[in-house]
């Protein structure tokens, strides 16, 4: 088999691997009751992978992961709507992750942050579009979002210090940023 051949097998291989991963902590996420009195918090635990992946195989590879991670746990475990909030989420935050770590004005613990944040504002225009009522935007504008905002930050950032634990324990090397 020729090198060539050899190295996309691997690529594949891995890649395969890592999807199954983000897919099963996609699984055991669900399986974690989280009731912080509003809907729609999560941990974010296969965005632990993503994140991995974005640092160590690049934003291509991050986001074909993501969008096959998405399209995976919907089918098997979720709705259709709940596709629609996830896939919106997770290509709105892959993009932003993408030009913030490109600047390279921002660390991992920013970029994801960001990330995270951006995945819920995403969500969140998603559902007061859906919604269609006035009454529902003023409660979700006032109350909803910056519960939001504070969750998604806050797994972002958790998901960056679990990433740059694994970085460090693998030998990865740390993310650089310019300046």
């Amino acid at each position: 088999m020729p090198s060539q051949d050899r190295n996309i097998a691997g690529k594949v291989s891995m890649l395969g691997l890592l999807l199954a991963l983000a897919v099963l902590m996609g699984y055991v996420e669900m399986l974690i009751p989280i009731n912080l009195g509003f809907p729609g918090v999560k941990l974010g635990l296969a965005n632990v992978v993503i994140l991995y992946v974005f640092y160590k195989r690049g934003t291509a590879d991050a986001l074909l992961l993501s969008i096959l991670r998405t399209l995976i746990i919907a089918a098997l475990f979720t709705s259709p709507a709940m596709l629609l909030y996830s896939a919106s989420g997770a290509a709105v935050s892959g993009l932003v992750m993408h030009c913030l770590k490109k600047t390279g004005l921002f660390s991992i613990y920013g970029v994801s942050a960001a990330g995270g944040t951006v995945h819920n504002i995403t969500q969140f225009v998603i559902a007061i579009v859906l919604s269609g009522s006035g009454a529902a935007w003023e409660y979700m504008l006032c109350f909803y979002l910056p519960l939001l905002l504070i969750a998604g930050e806050a797994a972002g950032l958790v998901n960056a210090v679990i990433v740059r634990s694994i970085m460090r324990k693998t030998g990865t090397p740390k993310p650089e940023r310019k300046g």
